[in-house]
């Protein structure tokens, strides 16, 4: 007996010393194995360490001298389910002398009897100040290969490491949080170096890379447009196979992380694992994969995957580690998105700037001329040196009135236009339109200076004026000549002669219809220069109608069109010159009727409408597009239609110009859909004083 207690003795003091002189955890385990498997017997032996929480943390099997790796989930299951969960949970040690007879042992297929594969098992807690720090299993391939004193044995060499193997696993998990901290400063430091997009994102894959330990890692980031994640970086042995790949939204387990909010290991894609058909890279050799979000101000960003661990399983702070990476890399990925948007906006606007072609100036807010576009140097004739010691001043002369002392009316971000002369290098002036306002060079507050070459129109407007000139001016009177003539051989007609009577009737149209014209060209002109209307008195709106009606009839009937009219009961009378508001209402009704098909439906009508009687003319033609209901009041501006119409492009502008005279309005209806609906607004009738 005393023999055996010093044989025990021995054995003891020899195992203590292995273990004490080790203090990385998996050579300390594997001592422990070999120790036990050598004095005690069995043909394996596996020990499972767990954490504070009694959940599995690391293990290792040995078969004889072979060290299996990759253990951990495989005695996970077993804490969860067999033999060793019973230990851990009664925290007592278990003798099975045949593991086929015994409920507590986690069957395999190896078990089944026909198999022969009953066998016998020795488990005991490992305990270290009254805590299960793991459990230790041997296994022995006959049944009742074991018995109580083996038994006896097994629970010394464990009572006897247990303290060994929880010191082993604190200064593993010392170290490992020391390489985490160690790594995510140096990603800090490494990764915030630099904001350049394609730089910044290297940096990250490799400080992951580096820190984890894996074959490869990809990092995706979202798609503004579609949601989908597009893998922009990739570093490792499968990098090329990653690089461009798309992960649609919602797919995947990209998904789980964007859901959760948080990263998820996956140790093992076995083909019985539930997530292996949500990998999200195809064609990709993935036995296991972490994947952590990228997050930058509370928003996903993009997410990092790893893939393949080096030593075949990941550390349990991998986690740590690639959520920290990603919060750090969030932040640096934004604020590079940030310059590159912004370095490309500036690109963009100096391509601009230098593509316009108008010449453009920038100046400082004291005048002083800072830059140029090509368009201004070629069109100037000065050259950048010159220009740069001038002031705007120095090239045309400045609206002070438009732009506010000092330029203080462009201080709020108005913008401000006016025209003046352009004095050229070699001494011609050109008039130009100027279109002012401040802009932002480059962090700079400065104000940029347009101008449009107008010679061209201002010719083309001098033309127009003598056009119009001579048409009001030499057509006038032989006009009038031509009027009484008509109305003379009118009376010398003795007897009736309806062709002649046809004849004189269209004559009188269209000397009408000239004096219309003649008369609308003297009121733009009057209107233009802000003369006021003189002759207003109270006009049935009625009565107007039917005179515009009446005047438009042989192009209506000629057309087959039909005109209906709607005017409402007890409707007050308008405030106008009686004759300027028929020729509006004759326009208006002249180009609905032009821009009608034959047998189209024109209506007219009138109601009140507040202050004002709303007159509105209808009609179901080919419409005008809603980009061109402001252009067409323009003058000698026609629709873009297509459509070969004749005119000078005058009648509307004169409309709105004798409807504002009055202290109206005239628009085109917006949600008229079939055709197009002209609505005028005119005040109603002044009450006289007594």
């Amino acid at each position: 007996m005393e023999k055996d207690d010093r044989s025990l003795l021995e054995l003891l003091y020899h195992v203590s010393r292995e273990v004490a002189t080790a203090l990385d955890l998996r050579t300390v385990l594997q001592r422990v194995l070999y120790a036990a498997i050598d004095n005690v017997g069995g043909e394996r032996g596996s020990i499972v360490v767990m954490d504070d929480h009694g959940k599995p943390l690391d293990s290792i099997i040995v078969h004889g001298r072979r060290v299996q790796g990759q253990t951990t989930q495989q005695l996970r299951v077993t804490v969860e389910r067999g033999l060793a969960g019973w230990v851990v949970r009664n925290k007592k040690a278990a003798l099975v002398p045949d593991t086929s007879l015994d409920k507590r042992w986690l069957r395999r297929p190896d078990d089944a009897l026909q198999e022969s594969g009953a066998k016998a098992a020795l488990c005991v807690p490992l305990m270290a100040r009254e805590n299960i720090v793991g459990v230790l299993t041997l296994v022995h391939s006959y049944p009742n290969a074991f018995d109580r004193s083996h038994l006896e044995l097994i629970q010394a060499i464990a009572d006897q490491t247990g303290i060994a193997i929880l010191n082993a696993r604190l200064y593993t998990e010392s170290q490992r949080q020391a390489r985490v901290m160690t790594a995510l400063a140096d990603g800090a430091m490494t990764i915030n170096s630099s904001l350049q997009m394609n730089d910044v994102l290297q940096r990250i894959l490799n400080q992951t890379i580096q820190a984890l330990q894996v074959e490869t890692v990809g990092l995706a980031l979202e798609e503004a447009d579609s949601g989908d994640f597009i893998f922009r970086a990739a570093t490792g042995n499968q990098a090329g196979n990653v690089i461009g790949k798309r992960v649609k939204a919602g797919k995947g387990l990209i998904a789980k992380v964007i859901q959760d909010r948080r990263g998820v290991v996956i140790p093992a894609l076995r083909e019985e694992n539930p997530f292996r058909k949500q990998n999200s890279i195809d064609g990709i050799d993935s036995q296991a994969l972490a994947l952590a979000p990228i997050q930058a101000q509370g928003k996903i960003i993009g997410v990092l995957e790893a893939i393949n661990p080096i030593s075949g399983t990941f550390d349990p702070d991998a986690l740590l580690v690639m959520t920290g990476i990603g919060s750090m890399a969030g932040t640096t990925i934004q604020n590079a998105q940030f310059v590159e948007k912004i370095e490309e906006t500036q690109k963009r606007y100096l391509e601009l700037f230098n593509d316009s072609i108008d010449p453009i100036l920038i100046s400082d807010w004291d005048g002083n001329i800072l830059e140029g576009n090509r368009k201004f140097f070629s069109f100037s004739g000065y050259d950048r040196d010159t220009i740069h010691s001038m002031k705007v001043e120095d090239i045309h002369q400045i609206d002070w009135e438009s732009v506010g002392e000092k330029f203080d009316y462009l201080r709020d971000s108005n913008s401000a236009s006016y025209e003046a002369v352009l004095e050229l290098k070699e001494g011609e002036n050109i008039p130009v339109e100027v279109y002012i306002r401040s802009t932002d060079l480059g962090g700079e507050d400065t104000i940029l200076w347009t101008f449009r070459d107008i010679h061209e129109r201002k010719e083309l407007d001098s033309l127009r004026n003598d056009l119009t000139s001579m048409i009001y001016h030499d057509l006038r009177s032989p006009l009038a000549n031509i009027v009484s003539s008509l109305e003379v051989l009118n009376t010398l007609l003795v007897e009736k002669d309806e062709a002649i009577e046809s004849v004189l009737q269209i004559a009188s149209n269209s000397t009408e219809r000239i004096q219309r014209l003649i008369s609308s060209l003297l009121d733009v002109n009057r209107l233009e220069t802000g003369q006021a209307i003189a002759t207003q008195k109270g006009v049935s709106p009625k009565r107007l109608i039917q005179d515009a009606l009446e005047a438009i009839e042989t192009s209506t009937k000629t057309r087959r069109q039909k005109v209906t009219q709607f005017v409402a009961e007890n409707i007050s009378n308008i405030w106008a010159d009686e004759d300027m508001i028929r020729r509006v209402l004759i326009n208006i009704l002249e180009n609905a009727s032009k821009f009608t098909p034959t047998e189209g439906k024109i209506s007219v009508g009138a109601k009140m409408d507040g202050n004002f009687v709303q007159i509105w003319v209808a009609d179901n033609g080919m419409g005008i597009s809603p980009e061109e209901h402001e252009r067409v009041f323009k003058k000698f501006v026609r629709t873009k239609s297509g459509a070969e119409v004749s005119g000078l492009g005058i009648g509307l502008a004169f409309c709105r110009l004798a409807v504002n005279g009055h202290g109206g309005k005239i628009w085109i209806a917006k949600n008229h859909t079939n055709g197009t609906k002209f609505n005028i607004n005119l005040p109603i009738e002044k009450e006289q004083e007594a």
